[in-house]
């Protein structure tokens, strides 16, 4: 009977790892679908789906927004396109409030997306929180001079420490350059590696 019962739980085991992997995936995309189809809202209220065919269509929203993507690039990539986007940016650079905002997000956005983008250059082991606690983080880049004079002479590197296992949120910190560890691993898979709360490990050695 112990064993009938330890089968079943295996079964039910492999059946989980089956179909959370699935169950997740499928969340969001659902999500990722479901926020992009409010880019419908944009739309003349007639010209939206369920007004004309009478029932909504799930995933046009992901299509409408990469037209908007696809279209702004292409108006942006001629001088014209380049003046209007001058003059936006112009705007919103004098609004109080939004200037604030819009100005920090299009530099960390321009810093991840662009080709020449280097946001998270090298996977680090550093000790965080506290002394004796490693985690793996991301070099972003150095102090800016200001900061770097205040500080008690010894080299220091801006890194990102993510949290898990949603990396999008995390913690800016400054740390002795000495007090870093170098992972032999690709950013990816570092990522990889907080997502998974370490359970995937890649194949790295520290340096």
């Amino acid at each position: 009977m112990k064993k009938v019962k330890m089968t079943l739980k295996g079964y039910l085991v492999t059946g989980l790892l089956i179909w959370v992997p699935v169950a997740v995936t499928l969340w969001v995309l659902h999500l990722i679908v479901g926020t992009l189809d409010q880019t419908l809202n944009l739309l003349p209220r007639e010209w939206r789906p369920d007004r004309l065919l009478g029932f909504p269509v799930p995933g046009l929203g992901v299509l409408l927004s990469l037209a908007i993507l696809l279209v702004t690039g292409m108006l942006t990539a001629n001088v014209l396109g380049q003046r209007l986007l001058r003059f936006w940016e112009a705007l919103l650079s004098r609004t109080p409030v939004v200037k604030s905002i819009y100005s920090s997000v299009k530099q960390v956005s321009d810093t991840l997306l662009s080709d020449s983008g280097q946001a998270f250059r090298q996977a680090l082991l550093v000790q965080f929180p506290h002394q004796g606690a490693w985690t793996v983080a991301f070099q972003t880049g150095r102090p800016s001079p200001g900061v770097a004079a205040l500080m008690d002479g010894r080299e220091y590197i801006s890194v990102y420490v993510p949290t898990t296992p949603n990396p999008t949120s995390g913690y800016f910190i400054m740390v002795p350059i000495e007090d870093t560890r170098e992972l032999d691993m690709s950013v990816d898979e570092a990522l990889k590696y907080v997502i998974s709360m370490g359970v995937v490990a890649p194949s790295e050695k520290a340096r």
